[in-house]
Order: structure tokens, then sequence, then C-alpha cells
């Protein structure tokens, strides 16, 4: 996590609620977090995106629209997998 007064701070400049979860004192070994899984997985899927598994931009702005549009991909497949459902 990232706890701490900077980080609330930009968070709250940007309109974002910040959630630091911490880890138990008590227990050792492998303790699940909760909603981690839902961040590793979206890394996971963007491993599938051959161009963003690499920086071969030459700006940061091209690379961070490349993850918006693989995200908004991911996002529609999984929408229209919903809506054939429903």
């Amino acid at each position: 996590g990232y706890p701490g007064e900077k980080p609330a701070e930009a968070a709250r400049a940007h309109g974002i609620a910040l959630k630091v979860v911490k880890l138990p004192e008590a227990k050792r070994g492998f303790v699940l977090l909760p909603r981690r899984w839902v961040v590793e997985r979206s890394f996971a899927w963007a491993t599938r995106c051959r161009r963003l598994v690499k920086d071969y931009e030459r700006y940061a702005s091209t690379l961070a629209s490349l993850h918006v549009i693989a995200f908004v991909c991911f996002m529609l497949r999984n929408a229209a997998i919903l809506a054939q459902g429903a």
C-alpha cells in the first residue's frame, strides 16, 4: 500500500478515495488481501497485448493512451458477454 500524507493529498487533489489495505499483524504466511486480485487480474490482461508488454513508444502519453484503449476493449468484451447472458 501507500500509507502517508503525500499519497493521500494526491488522491484528494484528483478526487480519488484512497483506501490502504494493511496486512494483519498476527498472521504468518499467505494472507489473501481483499480486492487485490482485481488489480492483478487487470495487469495480467494487459500482458495479452503485445504492444503493452514492452515500451516501444516514444512518448509516455502514447503508451498511456494505448493502455486506455486496451482496457476499454477488455471492458467491452466483458459487457458483450454479460449482454448475451441477459
